[in-house]
C-alpha cells in the first residue's frame, strides 16, 4: 500500500540546519508531484514542491533558505533547511499532491478547500529555539 514515512526531524538553534526525508513506497515516486507542509498552521501554504519534471516551488517564507529535492532511484524526496528560524518549528509532513491540481505554484500560497492531496506521512518534528 501507499506509504509516505518522513524522519530526520530534530531541534536545533536558530541559524542551524536541518535535513528532511520523505521514504515513498507503494507507488511510483516519479509520477507524483510532491510536498511538504505543516498541518497546523491553517493559513499556510505548502512548503516547498517538487513537480514531477522536478521544478521546484517554495512558499515565500523559505525561499532561498529550503531546498527540496528528490531521488526517484531511491524512492525518496528530501527538504534541506538552512538558517532555520523559529518559526520554522513544527510538524512537517510530506503529501502525494493530487495529480489533478493543476497549478502547483499556487499551493505554496495558499491550500485550496478541496482537498489537494491524496496521502501524507506522520510527521517528523522540528524544534527551533535557543
Amino acid at each position: 500500500q501507499v506509504q509516505l514515512v518522513e524522519s530526520g526531524g530534530d531541534s536545533v538553534q536558530p541559524g542551524g540546519s536541518l535535513r528532511l526525508s520523505c521514504a515513498a513506497s507503494g507507488f511510483a515516486l516519479e509520477r507524483y508531484p510532491i510536498g511538504w507542509f505543516r498541518l497546523e498552521k491553517e493559513d499556510e501554504g505548502v512548503l516547498a514542491i517538487s513537480a514531477i519534471d522536478e521544478t521546484t516551488y517554495y512558499a515565500d517564507s523559505v525561499k532561498g533558505r529550503f531546498t527540496i529535492s528528490r531521488d526517484n532511484a531511491k524512492s525518496t524526496v528530501y527538504l534541506q533547511m538552512t538558517n532555520l528560524k523559529p518559526e520554522d518549528a513544527g510538524d512537517y509532513y510530506c503529501a502525494r499532491i493530487s495529480r489533478r491540481i493543476q497549478d502547483l505554484e499556487a499551493l505554496t500560497v495558499r491550500l485550496p478547500t478541496g482537498l489537494w492531496y491524496d496521502w501524507y506521512g506522520r510527521g517528523t518534528q522540528v524544534s527551533v529555539a535557543s
